[in-house]
């Protein structure tokens, strides 16, 4: 096997880029690829699918454009050496290869595989697809047969896969493809391909709008909380699923189950299913009744499961492939009609029994563990949110609140009790326990005076500089928010002119650019329905055309087209009626004269067989005669009393015998039900007993626990207690801290004199001279100059206190009597 597998490689090595041994190179693959589903070769299959995905990427590469002859002057590329380029006939045998490769792959449940070679085959059709709009070259488009073949490979790949929505979508390209190019297909065989299609749509998983809201609202949720992630993930498979439709042709990026089943409806596919499968879509589209919605699901689900027609157009049989009939679809839809069966419950009700869940299923031949499984399942992928309550034996509906209290004190809980049990089973070293206590108090207490003014007095230092710095902070933040509000006032003004000018602006444009759009294609949706080729249609041109006369030339013509296809529909009646009568009159006189012969040829029919069997009667009645006589003349009915007497002599021994076992049978069953009863009494006594006992330890549990409870709660109060004398003390003690603060600063700051002290210096100043009408304190009037001796001559000592030296007085001479301030009543002292 190893030197024939290292054969086909050198084979395809040699061949892979030489156009006139091409035939040859695909018949080498497919026989590689035969060899490797017959002896189960895995590895040596994904070689290959490797060595010919780089021939393929090579001749992509490097076998598109014109390479430059050697008599040309040009280098040749060793990789394509003989590549003559693309023509109609290498891209059908690339994917008849291609084709192959996803059988065997199928084949070998190599399914990672099958999807790379699904991109090779799109690869393969886009070069198809751009060598057609190559201007004078004539390359037709793959064969139909071609694709219905891939597709047709492609519904096994998604089967076995589980990809149900592909699947769907993979046969409702194979049944299109067939029902337009095979003409020569069977109404049994459409058919069965028809109901193919409906019953791969309805194995489709669906959500119910009220799920959908549901799980908006949770994606919404999740999207909060995780949202970069869920973004991504939410990208990554909307592209995945983009990315499939892409490589198969479908002819949406975004396939689903509702838009297929439109599909069908639309291109009336529904009138080639036969009418059970109607009443199964019906059943499971439709809003049913979920009480009765399995009863009348099980007998189509039965006929279905009856079905033994292949689906597939060729007969080709494999020991390899799976069962091709309609019955493989009974699972799936029985998933299917489950999961419609909870959502409709999950509507209808909040709380279900099991036991009802049971009788409701009991039609569909599934067990309860695969019930359970198939809503575990489902929960999981938040098709509805619904929780198992086997302790009730109920199922509950909605969501569940697991953030609950007792959900949250559970661990707590757990570990008090943990711990009451450790300590129970080790109990600590008391004695050593209270010495590390004491030393821990004491030097508590040693220390904390020091730490408490060390603190108070770090406190005072970092509220001082705090201060400071939040008024020079302040102070800046106010200087720098006037101007940068004026700046930004001004750029705010400026900003909005400028954007309103330009809203304006686009919007004209936007307005003019739309009515152009909308022009430009109505103009070409009237062109197209009238049959002119738009696709050589120049923005100048398009802008030369007339609407209005364009649409008149439109509805003229199809008037005229319209008319012409009524006429001629009335002739064709017309034609197909005289036709009909024509042959009816033919027909009449032979129809009377074959009637005529049936009839002749049924009478007499009839008289010879009640003639033979008339005759038949006789001879057996003539040998009825015969046998009678031949028993009496052997004097049988003479013994026949005494027979019957004996038999049943013998049959009344045997019935006396039965009954007498019967009834020793019957005595002993009593006496076994009897100690049967007596053991269930004692049974039932003990178990009652055992039951009151577990009550009467249950209610002893809950009173400890509740006493328990109550001794935390007091022992937790008590605690609050205290914390809140303490820090109400704390509160007091630093209240009158700071009271203490401000009284030593107001202290600090000396207040300015009184006005009486003020008078006095500036009489002082003024002396005898300065006027009889100035105010002279009590305490020095009678003294010289109206001063005290430590003046000097002209009063040089006046207002020392507040005032300058020279002249004296108060301030420089500012006050001059007369009972008020002159200057504005500004204080200037020196």
């Amino acid at each position: 096997l190893k030197f024939l597998w290292e054969t086909y490689r050198a084979v395809l090595d040699i061949l892979r880029s030489n156009s006139k041994l091409e035939r040859l190179y695909h018949g080498a693959a497919l026989g590689a690829l035969k060899f490797c589903r017959e002896y189960r070769r895995r590895t040596e299959f994904r070689r290959l699918c490797d060595m010919l995905r780089m021939h393929l990427g090579n001749l992509q590469k490097y076998g598109s454009g014109v390479v430059p002859g050697v008599e040309e002057g040009g280098k040749p590329n060793n990789k394509v050496r003989g590549w003559e380029g693309w023509t109609t006939e290498s891209i059908e045998l690339h994917l008849q290869t291609r084709f192959a490769q996803l059988e065997t792959a199928s084949v070998l449940h190599l399914y990672t595989e099958g999807f790379r070679t699904v991109e090779d085959i799109y690869n393969i059709l886009q070069i198809s697809h751009s060598r057609r709009k190559i201007p004078g070259v004539a390359a037709p488009p793959p064969k139909a047969k071609l694709m219905a073949a891939y597709y047709e490979k492609l519904t096994t790949l998604f089967w076995v896969s589980e990809n149900y929505l592909f699947h769907a979508f993979a046969w409702y390209k194979y049944y299109t493809l067939c029902k337009e190019f095979n003409r020569g297909m069977s109404v049994e065989m459409r058919q069965m391909q028809a109901s193919a299609v409906l019953l791969a749509a309805l194995c489709i998983p669906t959500v119910s709008e009220t799920q959908k809201s549901q799980k908006k609202k949770e994606d919404a949720i999740d999207a909060q909380r995780h949202h970069i992630q869920s973004t991504v993930e939410d990208d990554i498979a909307k592209e995945k699923m983009a990315r499939m439709a892409t490589l198969l042709g479908f002819h949406t990026r975004h396939p689903t189950r509702e838009a297929l089943l439109h599909e069908i409806q639309s291109r009336n596919i529904m009138e080639d299913v036969p009418d059970y499968l109607r009443d199964l879509y019906s059943l499971l589209e439709a809003n049913s009744d979920p009480l009765v919605m399995v009863a009348t699901a099980r007998p189509l689900l039965e006929k279905l499961r009856a079905e033994v027609g292949s689906t597939n157009a060729s007969m080709e049989e494999d020991e390899d492939s799976d069962d091709s009939t309609l019955a493989r679809y009974v699972r799936p839809l029985t998933s299917v009609l489950l999961l419609k069966l909870l959502t409709n419950l999950s509507t209808a009700y909040h709380t279900v029994s099991l036991d009802h869940i049971k009788s409701l299923t009991s039609g569909l031949g599934v067990t309860f563990q695969q019930v359970e499984k198939l809503i575990v399942l489902s929960t999981h992928s938040k098709k509805f949110s619904v929780r198992i309550d086997h302790r009730a034996g109920c199922l509950r509906f909605g969501d569940a609140d697991l953030e609950s209290d007792a959900m949250r004190g559970q661990l707590t809980s757990l570990s008090k009790q943990l711990s009451s049990v450790c300590r129970f089973i080790t109990p600590p070293d008391e004695v050593h326990q209270m010495a590390i206590r004491e030393q821990l108090y004491s030097d508590v207490r040693a220390s904390v005076e020091n730490e408490h003014a060390a603190m108070l007095e770090r406190k005072n230092l970092i509220e001082k500089r705090k201060e400071e710095t939040e008024r020079l902070a302040q102070e800046r933040l106010k200087e720098e928010a006037r101007a940068k509000a004026a700046k930004e006032a001004a750029r705010k003004a400026e900003e909005e002119a400028r954007m309103a000018v330009e809203e304006r602006k686009r919007r004209m444009e936007k307005a003019q650019m739309i009515q152009k759009k909308m022009d430009d294609m109505e103009k070409k949706k009237i062109m197209k329905a009238m049959g002119r080729n738009i696709d050589n249609v120049t923005e100048e041109e398009l802008n030369q055309i007339d609407t209005d006369k364009l649409a008149k030339e439109h509805a003229d013509k199809d008037r005229k087209k319209k008319e012409a296809a009524e006429r001629k529909t009335k002739e064709l009646a017309k034609r197909l009626d005289y036709t009909y009568r024509a042959i009816a009159i033919e027909e009449l006189p032979l129809i009377e004269k074959k009637y005529a012969e049936k009839i002749k040829s049924d009478r007499s029919r009839y008289e010879a067989e009640v003639v033979e069997k008339a005759r038949k009667a006789r001879l057996q009645w003539e040998a009825d005669v015969k046998d009678k006589k031949v028993l009496s003349d052997h004097s049988v009915y003479d013994y026949t009393a005494d027979f019957e007497a004996l038999v049943m002599k013998g049959r009344q021994a045997a019935h006396q015998e039965l009954c007498r076992a019967e009834d020793e049978r019957a005595e002993i069953d009593a006496e076994k039900q009897k100690l049967a009863r007596a053991r269930k009494r004692k049974e039932d006594e003990l178990k009652r007993q055992k039951e009151e006992e577990e009550r009467l330890k249950r209610e002893e549990e809950a009173r400890k626990a509740e006493a328990e409870r109550v001794k935390r709660e007091e022992e937790r109060r008590k605690k609050e207690e205290e914390e809140e004398k303490l820090r109400q003390a704390e509160r007091a003690r630093m209240q009158e801290e700071a009271a203490k603060k401000e009284r030593l600063r107001q202290e600090s700051v000396k207040p300015p004199p009184p006005s009486r002290d003020l008078d006095a210096a500036a009489s002082a100043a003024n002396g005898p001279s300065g006027g009889g009408n100035r105010y002279v304190p009590p305490s020095r009037r009678g003294r010289p100059g109206g001063g005290d001796d430590r003046r000097g001559p002209g009063g040089d000592r006046g207002g020392s206190r507040w005032g300058g030296g020279g002249a004296g007085g108060y301030g420089g001479g500012r006050y001059e009597g007369g009972g008020r301030y002159e200057g504005g009543g500004r204080y200037e002292g020196g």
